[in-house]
């Protein structure tokens, strides 16, 4: 396989390959938190992502969700169907946490009576605002029944994830999805599942994801270990 460099990211470099349709995404050791203010190699990180990611992702698939995910080729390295990318984070919220509860002056942990699925503009510059269905529909990101279709996927993503977590006693906060559109202009999930876009606690209320690098709670690869080694348990 040829190895053109296309995109490089935060989190991943992605790679063109000789089919014009599948692309490989590396994951790099490198961790990264308020929108790249704050920066740090970590050894093992990159390793651990492509590993929780393509588990998720191979669940995902088997349990009928269309996603971009192929099959992992390395321990850093995964084959992914290549996608345009929808300009939007899509934040699916079960508990209070983060900027949710810094926006409405709410504490951390409350139980939301019903998910609540927020947009985000997917815009570096302006620091990924947040932003409403109509502001989706004027950027020209998505149109009303791409939005109705991205928010029941999520939801639908958001039911078969809690119960995995919830079996490996693992408490699904919050978390973000990209969404992009395939050759055939199916819109099919893509990015990746890990600590890296999500809030896990466990039992105690220990944060098991990228908090703990973003508020300097402990080792980061300790984390993500034992979160891969519980997954490994799922049903």
């Amino acid at each position: 396989m040829t190895r053109e460099l296309i995109y490089s990211g935060k989190a991943k470099d992605i790679f063109a390959t000789e089919d014009e349709n599948v692309i490989i995404a590396q994951y790099k050791d490198q961790a990264t938190a308020f929108n790249g203010v704050k920066k740090e190699q970590i050894a093992g990180k990159g390793q651990l992502n492509n590993q929780i990611s393509s588990l998720i992702f191979e669940k995902l698939n088997a349990a009928g969700i269309a996603t971009h995910f192929i099959e992992k080729i390395s321990d850093t390295e995964q084959l992914n169907k290549k996608v345009a990318i929808i300009p939007l984070e899509v934040v699916l919220r079960n508990y209070t946490a983060g900027s949710f509860s810094k926006r409405f002056g709410v504490e951390e942990g409350i139980k939301l009576d019903m998910p609540i699925v927020e947009f985000y503009y997917k815009n570096d510059d302006l620091d990924d605002p947040f932003i409403n269905d109509e502001h989706v529909k004027f950027l020209g990101a998505a149109d009303d029944e791409e939005i109705s279709y991205i928010k029941a996927e999520t939801r639908r993503i958001n039911d078969l994830l809690s119960d995995w977590f919830q079996q490996i006693g693992l408490k699904l906060i919050d978390f973000k999805l990209e969404f992009g559109k395939d050759k055939d202009g199916n819109i099919i999930l893509a990015d990746e599942f890990s600590p890296d876009n999500c809030r896990l606690w466990d039992a105690q209320g220990h944060h098991m994801d990228k908090d703990v690098f973003r508020r300097g709670l402990g080792e980061l690869t300790d984390v993500y270990t034992v979160v891969l080694e519980r997954l490994k348990g799922i049903k």
